[in-house]
């Protein structure tokens, strides 16, 4: 579980010390998967050369490569619950020179998904596999890949706006782990799109007494919960404004009845009249960090 955010608050060449530094600085760093590390050490770094040993030398040269056309999660935000590793898809366009052979082994193009200011001064990201590209002419491509993202690497802290970037890097036959980076080229495309990164909501309802007769009270009680990256558990989200909805058993459509807030454990309680039979439910717009949700109908026998 990720720990601490001042570890991980570092950025810019720091961040990439961080990643080539001894476990104890790069327990909190940024998970990649390993078909594109070295790349995205490369990528994530100014000069490239704080991404490696001391042995490395040169400069990477700009890469005629550039992204375009990126869909993230198929153009929605993300929610992220307390285990489940999501796996989110992502496609582009790959546009690049004639020269640069984007089919070698030792190429990798992938989509980064980050919290920050920019690609460079990112606070926490995640990156895609190394994407599957299939050319549509001698310089564009279709690609697509996956960024996994483990709520286990997750703050509460991280939940809100996100932003995309792309990013290419040809080593050209070097090393990967100790490159003469003047023969790497790198290209990075930054911001190509935004999202928001959303902690997993739930919504329970139970309407009560069933059955009832028409003209008395029913009480409509239920929870309003949001998944917390902090510990792993889900906690009652307070004072939030959530619809009280009905629907006749004739209609599919859903009318407003009243809107409460809930409670500062997430708990909700109201009452209305019975009048015909029909499902209650509660039902929550949602937030910039919290995505909407409706609970399942609970159904009353109005006698």
């Amino acid at each position: 579980m990720r720990i601490r955010a001042t570890t991980a608050a570092v950025s810019g060449a720091l961040a990439l010390s961080a990643l080539a530094a001894p476990a104890a600085l790069a327990a909190d760093a940024p998970k990649v998967p390993a078909g594109v590390a070295a790349a995205s050490k490369t990528a994530h770094s100014t000069s490239g050369k704080s991404a490696f040993s001391t042995a490395a030398t040169g400069t990477p040269y700009d890469l005629d490569a550039s992204f375009s056309n990126v869909k993230v999660n198929k153009g929605k935000n993300i929610a992220v619950g307390t285990t489940n590793v999501v796996k989110v898809p992502v496609s582009f366009t790959l546009t690049h020179g004639v020269d640069v052979n984007i089919h070698a082994d030792d190429f990798v193009s992938a989509i980064d998904l980050y919290r920050g200011p920019s690609f460079q001064d990112s606070i926490w990201y995640f990156d895609s596999n190394n994407a599957a590209c299939t050319d549509t002419s001698d310089t564009t491509a279709s690609c697509t890949a996956t960024v996994e993202i483990d709520p286990a690497e997750l703050l509460n802290e991280d939940a809100g706006s996100w932003k995309v970037a792309g990013f290419a890097v040809a080593f050209n036959g070097e090393d990967q782990e100790n490159p003469n980076l003047d023969n790497v080229g790198v290209a990075v495309t930054d911001p190509v799109g935004a999202f928001k990164l959303q902690r997993y909501s739930k919504l329970t309802v139970n309407a009560s007494p069933e059955p009832v007769k028409k003209g008395k009270t029913i009480t409509v009680t239920g929870k309003l919960s949001r998944a917390s990256w902090d510990d792993g558990l889900y906690h009652g989200y307070a004072n939030q404004s959530v619809k009280l909805q009905y629907r006749k058993k004739t209609s599919s459509t859903y009318t407003t009845l009243k809107t409460i807030k809930s409670s500062s454990t997430g708990t909700l309680t109201t009452t209305t009249t019975a009048t015909a039979d029909g499902y209650y439910r509660y039902s929550f717009a949602g937030t910039t960090t919290t995505p909407a949700v409706s609970a399942t109908g609970d159904y009353v026998d109005v006698q």
